[in-house]
């Protein structure tokens, strides 16, 4: 196991997981929510003599490895259990390799597979995407804004501790990597070194001030003057940049909260059905062009995909996608870019954009090779695409000793 790549948990990360096994207490009796066929193994296996048998542990494509969760449930359920870790907390970890051999009481430890399995594979693909996506944009900082796309607080915690785990990755791997820097929830804030949830305002605030986003800044700013950071969300009438600068003078000029220590900054959440204001798809193409001095769309394509990848996408569905995201409607690397450059030729260089908006591990590549002038970024989208990805597979491996696997499995005997 490469300690090096070991991710660390405190206290008040341990404390939020140990709130996992307070959930499932609370979900009622283990019999009731495992699969009843392990409650049957269970019952048929104390009737006829039990067994030591150890069970092991893999996932079918590549994660980082956030087994923490699943271990303290391990642990908690059975508490004689014995744990042999495979690979490290936060080990970026192949498919079908073995992450972790679980032994103990066959009877005990059948009602419990289904439980320890369901905390395994959540947060270990979320760590990866969340370590992919701080890598690819090291020079801003991300928020986890999951919480509406869970379905609760257990996925929550998952999720996040997936999140936290792949940012400190991310971080170990590069120090220019700012990595998550803060939740939207109080819940998982702790994950990120924040006592409390972080956040800006939504497209409700801005609609109980009949769609005025200064008018909605004001209120902010007047009801929670401990925050230090404001940030409009300019996209609700289609005006971001008109929004964008008549929010930073009023900031800047009339109340100077900077001279306060406040900070500014605007969140772009373009919606993906239309362009920013002031762009369509030829004035993105130039915008992108000019900003990294390559001429032809297709030109600006190849150099953010990368000559090699260009040429092994000859039917353009890689290239499609790519222009999307460059050119296309909603939150834009050409609208990002046209923002800060609007900002900045009226003099607000400091103010700060925040992207939002479906920011998962693909668009964040596109948008650090694009070199996209982004501050912060708002996401959710280190949730598993795919929720069949999520899966992750133990079987036995070993009963009173003796290796047994089934036909299929024999390369978890290494």
């Amino acid at each position: 196991m490469d300690n090096r790549h070991d991710f660390k948990l405190s206290p008040a990360h341990a404390a939020i997981l140990d709130r996992l096994v307070e959930l499932a207490h609370a979900a009622g009796p283990l019999s009731a929510q495992t699969d009843k066929y392990f409650t049957n193994t269970s019952r048929i296996v104390a009737a006829h003599g039990d067994a030591e048998v150890t069970f092991a542990v893999f996932m079918r494509r590549r994660v980082v490895a956030a087994l923490e969760p699943a271990i303290r449930m391990a642990r908690a359920l059975v508490p004689k259990v014995k744990i042999r870790r495979l690979v490290a907390e936060g080990e970026v970890v192949p498919s079908e390799r073995k992450l972790m051999e679980i032994t103990g009481s066959m009877k005990d430890l059948s009602e419990v597979e289904t439980l320890m399995l369901q905390k395994i594979g959540f947060p270990c693909v979320a760590a990866n995407n969340a370590y992919e996506m701080c890598r690819a944009i090291p020079d801003a900082g991300f928020m986890d804004m999951h919480a509406r796309h869970a379905s609760g607080a257990e996925m929550n915690i998952l999720a996040s501790y997936g999140a936290a785990v792949g940012s400190a990755m991310a971080k170990r791997s590069n120090p220019k990597v700012k990595g998550f820097i803060g939740s939207s929830q109080d819940l998982t804030a702790p994950f990120f070194g924040a006592e409390k949830g972080m956040g800006t305002m939504p497209h409700a605030l801005v609609g109980y001030t009949r769609g005025d986003v200064l008018e909605a800044l004001k209120l902010f700013a007047q009801t929670l003057p401990e925050a230090k950071a404001l940030y409009a969300l300019v996209d609700y009438t289609g005006e971001e940049i008109r929004d964008s600068l008549r929010c930073a003078r009023w900031f800047y000029e009339e109340a100077k909260l900077h001279r306060l220590g406040h900070v500014f900054g605007v969140r772009l959440d373009t919606h993906g059905g239309r362009f920013a204001e002031g762009l369509d798809y030829e004035k993105s193409v130039d915008t992108v062009g000019q900003w990294l001095d390559v001429s032809g769309e297709y030109n600006i394509v190849e150099q953010v995909l990368g000559g090699r990848a260009f040429q092994l996408d000859p039917s353009n569905i890689l290239v499609d996608k790519v222009r999307r995201i460059l050119f296309g409607k909603g939150v834009s690397v050409a609208a990002i870019i046209h923002t800060r450059l609007a900002l900045d030729r009226a003099g607000f260089k400091e103010a700060q954009i925040v992207g939002s908006s479906g920011f998962d591990p693909q668009k964040c590549q596109i948008m650090g090779a694009a070199k996209a002038p982004l501050d912060l970024v708002g996401t959710g989208s280190f949730l598993p695409a795919t929720f069949s990805e999520t899966y992750a597979t133990a079987d036995i491996i070993a009963y009173d000793g003796e290796q047994r696997v089934k036909v299929g499995r024999e390369f978890l005997f290494d």
